[in-house]
């Protein structure tokens, strides 16, 4: 076999988990349908990322978290949940446990950049960029990736971290829940007239969802979702008129806003694999777990996969692809990410919900909350943690 581990897509969980096995010296491949120097240099796509203190430890640990300017992390103090024209807030903060702040928010083609250059200086990790996977296989022996151009890999390992609609998960068989919401996120960065404080917003208004994620100065993410039949139409307004809806859907609690970057819209769909591994396989980041953004922990649980895998392959001076091997890393995923998978969505489920019942229940979820600090506190430290 030419490889010990074979990383069907070069995201940043596949960059990460080439940059974890890195040290052991074997030999790695990441096959990656964009060529090498998007890779070297993403653009800026409008996604932001609230790190947990679990997830930058993780990103230190491999070497990446320094190479972010700090200038370009922004703490992230408090979060609060919001619910039509409810005076409750939900709010959530670390207390004194989570040095003051539950996260940092960093754009996401930064630590794509970041974690490229620490594999792209590996000798034994084989970047092979602007292919694609023509046809895979595997079974007891061996790992088989054929890409388009012929070329044929083979491994110990082969691991799927191709998106939420993975063709590495197909090819294998693994079938998964695919729930299609009909709506999209826009999003944008802007600037505004009013401070943020570092606080987070989640605010489910009557037809539509807005999140303020609060960056450097006063400029924040701004992430609006609505049915895909309005997003359209909203993206299309020119930079001034967006900025103007944006302030209007957000209440004006921020003041006026100008967009600074931006729109990105995209499509809103969650998935869950019925397994996340099989005969000499592994599935990670979202082709293990595609979760809705409203608790922004995707990419948390995608390096969280990594590290439970990484460290598993660490225990094993052996065969990486071992059915007990993967059987474990199955088991520990499973059990960190199907508990805030259904939470996610019952949460989402509620608050997207218009009926009568459904808004009376809000209320209500929002009137106890407030009343009871430490099952809030319990729930930050829940969220500083994946």
């Amino acid at each position: 076999m030419d490889h010990d581990c074979i990383i069907v897509g070069g995201g940043p969980v596949g960059l990460a988990l080439a940059a974890a096995l890195a040290p052991t010296g074997r030999r790695i491949a990441v096959v990656e349908r964009q060529d090498r120097s998007t890779l070297a240099d993403p653009q800026e796509d409008g996604r932001y990322i609230a790190l947990t203190h679990r997830s930058i430890a993780f990103l230190s640990q491999l070497g990446a978290w320094d190479r972010i300017d700090p200038a370009q992390r922004s703490p992230l103090r408090e979060a609060q949940v919001l619910n039509g024209t409810s005076p409750f807030a939900l709010q959530f903060d670390p207390g004194a446990a989570g040095e003051g702040w539950l996260g940092q928010l960093v754009s996401n083609h930064l630590i794509r950049r970041a974690l490229f250059d620490v594999v792209a200086g590996q000798p034994n990790v084989e970047l092979l960029t602007g292919a694609s996977v023509e046809q895979l296989a595997t079974d007891r022996r061996a790992a088989r990736v054929t890409l388009a151009d012929g070329r044929l890999l083979t491994g110990q390992l082969l691991v799927g971290a191709d998106s939420r609609f993975s063709t590495v998960r197909e090819a294998l068989g693994i079938v998964a829940q695919v729930n299609r919401l009909g709506r999209s996120m826009l999003l944008a960065r802007v600037a505004h007239e009013g401070e943020h404080h570092a606080v987070a917003t989640e605010w489910f208004g009557h037809g539509h969802t807005i999140a303020m994620l609060p960056l450097t100065g006063r400029r924040s993410s701004a992430v609006v979702t609505l049915p895909d039949g309005e997003v359209a139409a909203m993206a299309a307004l020119p930079p001034a008129e967006l900025g103007a809806q944006i302030a209007q859907l957000y209440g004006h609690r921020l003041g006026a806003m100008t967009v600074e970057a931006g729109p990105h819209v995209y499509p809103l769909a969650t998935t869950y694999a019925a397994h996340f591994a099989a005969t000499r396989a592994a599935l990670l980041g979202d082709a293990a777990v595609g979760m809705h953004p409203v608790t922004a922990h995707g990419f948390n649980l995608g390096l969280q996969g990594v590290a439970t895998l990484s460290g598993l392959i660490g225990q094993t001076r052996g065969d990486w692809g071992s059915s007990l091997l993967l059987r474990r890393f199955e088991a520990a995923h499973r059990l960190a990410t199907r508990p805030l998978y259904e939470a996610t969505n019952l949460l989402v489920g509620l608050y997207a919900d218009e009926s009568l019942p459904a808004r009376l229940a809000r209320h209500a979820t929002l009137r106890v909350g407030a009343r009871l600090p430490l099952a809030r506190r319990a729930v930050a430290r829940m969220l500083m943690q994946p």
